[in-house]
């Protein structure tokens, strides 16, 4: 499986811990994970961790989200441009693998699959702003 696809399947784990407790996001992160057909042990442990480590540090991700979204907080965001930014901020700030350029790029062409039209805009310049 592609980088693409990686972080693809991890904005589609990211989107859907917003709808779960806090207690059930391992177990939903797993029924996630056992729905994609022959994923290697490799992707398979690379997006749960990923996507774990998202969850983990939301409330600093959102934070930085936050001082750079000019007239929006994270509270008022649509949950489909929440998690492209929360995968991109992570990627920008605590993977070092992921280039900054590569992790806003992500972003956009996933805002340009996954959201409205003013969506992609709206990613790059926040993400403009945090870089």
């Amino acid at each position: 499986m592609g980088r693409s696809e990686l972080r693809e399947h991890i904005f589609k784990m990211i989107f859907g811990l917003e709808f779960t407790e806090e207690k059930q996001i391992e177990k939903q992160l797993e029924l996630y994970l056992d729905q994609l057909d022959e994923v290697s042990e490799k992707d398979r442990s690379y997006m749960l961790a990923k996507a774990k480590a998202i969850a983990e540090k939301v409330c600093e991700i959102d934070a930085m989200i936050n001082e750079n979204a000019t007239g929006w907080k994270t509270t008022r965001m649509n949950k489909v441009d929440l998690s492209i930014l929360r995968l991109a901020v992570y990627e920008m700030k605590f993977d070092d693998d992921v280039p900054v350029k590569v992790a806003i790029n992500e972003a956009v062409e996933l805002a340009k699959r996954f959201s409205g039209d003013e969506g992609p805009a709206f990613i790059n310049g926040v993400l403009g702003k945090l870089a």
